[in-house]
């Protein structure tokens, strides 16, 4: 076996990539972040240490996060970024040591000798890091551990990389908190151990739940303080005549600073996937070059970027491997690369971006008008709490669906969309995350005009989701598992697993999750979380809409 990675939903036959990922990741890149993740706890084992002694590095703590980050599905396919971020690893567990040395000093006491991730040396080139990857992969854990504890550190490995996520975006923006790194560090530490059991790494798990609420609540701060709280915003979805660039991935920093620097060019924007609820954020709906959204979900991209006549701009996750025909027009920035293609570095200088849009084309000419709508954040739907409450007192809302979550290309998905089309229609559908796209340009109309489909935002945005549901409960005087409400969610990547383990951290039960189970939860570990939650994976959309009504 040259490699193993099932961190994401679409992993060949629902068990491993062995040859090569799905997502296009090759044996030398699984490598190479396997490599990263040891080295990272290597920081975290000295970290953690010299925090408990009083000492931090916003350096330890900003590169944690982003080695993290690199990591997730469909970032980093570059085998030379990755290998720079191995050198500087070694370069930040040094200042790590260096900082918890000091201050076993500043405290008289003898510091430990660490092993294992906090010993490790890079090796001199690229083939022998890869080789010291493959000593550390995730196969090598399951010899040495057996199935049941290798798993359940991979789980909470995968959601440490989503909180990642969050608490780097947050930083982008200028949001940080040491108490936030401390935990991570701390987790990470504790995942380094060799004498874990299954019911330590349960505890771990959702740990990391509760890490990532704190990470979530953080961003949540970061945009709302920045951008403003999301309001109700109809969105073009056609194209409008004129030059073009097209943004996809999460980050909202890096759509402003192309809006800045795009004003008076006469280029259009437009998001594209997860951007999507940008245009809800007041401060950034008040350019009025951001035009609209174009096409659908990440993993649309290549039948959709062929045909966009502008420049393409990648930030955070989704990037999936260039088609030639827009090769030249593709540009990756912060933690996203893939070899060969042009890459905004940390200056945010979009020149390269902007002078490729206006060498194509553009759209010749105005597609007639369809509009969305998004902004539905915990802030527009508590400020209309009063009515939501009186229509289900009055029985004209029955029930409330949390219907979102990461969306791939695997069969099955469909479901979704059949599910949404099927809520009664005295029921609201709540929405996050890419997942709706599968349904989020049909007609749902509203209830009391209130709309059946809400849109609460990107995946981070669960954060909102869980204060709604928290001040449903508070009004109706019933803890969260008693409410009309129930979770139906679509998971691909690593932040959905953060998002669950948040879930279950906060002991809400009955959860749905599809289209099918993740990989690394062996059936052990799904009995707990059945027992324990009533986790169960989604069925038909007649079987489960059953269920929960009748219940």
């Amino acid at each position: 076996m040259s490699m193993f990675c099932y961190q994401c939903e679409q992993t060949a036959k629902g068990t491993g990539c062995t040859v090569k990922g799905v997502c296009g990741k090759d044996e030398t890149t699984a490598s190479l972040q396997d490599l990263l993740i040891h080295a990272t706890k290597g920081i975290a084992m000295y970290a953690h240490r010299a925090r408990e002694l009083g000492a931090t590095d916003d350096e330890v703590n900003a590169f944690t996060a982003e080695a993290l980050f690199t990591t997730i599905t469909n970032v980093n396919f570059d085998p030379e970024r990755l290998q720079g971020l191995l050198r500087k690893a070694a370069q930040v567990r040094d200042k790590a040591k260096s900082l918890y040395e000091k201050a076993c000093e500043k405290a008289g006491k003898a510091p430990e000798t660490l092993t294992g991730p906090a010993a490790w040396i890079p090796a001199e080139d690229i083939d022998g890091l890869v080789a010291q990857g493959r000593d550390v992969a995730f196969t090598k854990r399951r010899e040495q551990f057996g199935n049941d504890v290798a798993d359940l550190i991979y789980l909470a490995i995968l959601g440490l990389k989503g909180v990642a996520a969050y608490v780097d975006h947050a930083l982008i923006l200028g949001k940080k908190s040491d108490e936030l790194y401390g935990m991570i560090h701390a987790s990470l530490n504790l995942l380094a151990r060799e004498d874990l059991t299954v019911d330590d790494l349960l505890g771990a798990c959702l740990n990391v739940g509760e890490i990532n609420l704190k990470a979530m609540e953080i961003l949540d701060a970061a945009n709302t303080t920045t951008y403003g709280h999301p309001e109700p915003t109809q969105v073009r979805v056609t194209p409008v005549k004129g030059k073009a660039i097209v943004v996809s991935g999460h980050d909202l920093k890096d759509l402003e600073e192309l809006l800045k620097q795009t004003q008076g060019k006469s280029i259009n924007v437009y998001t594209h996937g997860e951007m999507l609820p940008c245009h809800g954020y007041p401060k950034l709906k008040a350019y009025e070059h951001l035009v609209g959204n174009y096409g659908g979900a990440w993993q649309d991209q290549q039948k959709e970027f062929p045909d966009f006549p502008g420049a393409i701009l990648m930030t955070t996750n989704c990037i999936q491997k260039p088609r030639d025909n827009y090769k030249e027009r593709i540009f990756t920035t912060g933690l996203v690369a893939w070899p060969g293609i042009t890459h905004i570095g940390a200056g945010k200088d979009f020149t390269p971006v902007i002078e490729a849009a206006l060498a194509a084309p553009g759209f010749t000419e105005d597609t007639p008008e369809k509009t969305i709508t998004v902004g539905f954040g915990r802030n527009a739907v508590l400020g209309v709490a009063d009515k939501v409450i009186a229509a289900v007192k009055a029985g004209r809302i029955k029930h409330f669906f949390l219907v979102g979550g990461c969306d791939g290309a695997k069969s099955g998905r469909n479901y979704f969309t059949e599910f949404a089309q099927k809520v009664p229609k005295d029921c609201i559908i709540l929405t996050l995350a890419c997942g709706k796209y599968r349904f989020n340009k049909l007609e749902f109309g509203d209830i009391d005009g209130i709309p059946r489909l809400l849109d609460i935002g990107q995946c981070n945005d669960a954060f909102s989701a869980i204060q709604i549901a928290l001040a449903l409960s508070q009004a109706f005087g019933v803890g969260v598992n008693e409410l009309p409400l129930s979770m139906i969610i679509s998971w691909y990547e690593q932040k959905a697993v953060a998002i669950l383990l948040t879930l279950l951290h906060l002991d809400i039960r009955n959860i749905r999750l599809g289209p099918t189970l993740p990989a690394f939860i062996t059936p052990n570990v799904l009995k707990v979380l059945v027992d324990k939650f009533n986790i169960m994976p989604t069925t038909t959309a007649d079987e489960d809409l059953k269920a929960i009504l009748r219940g």
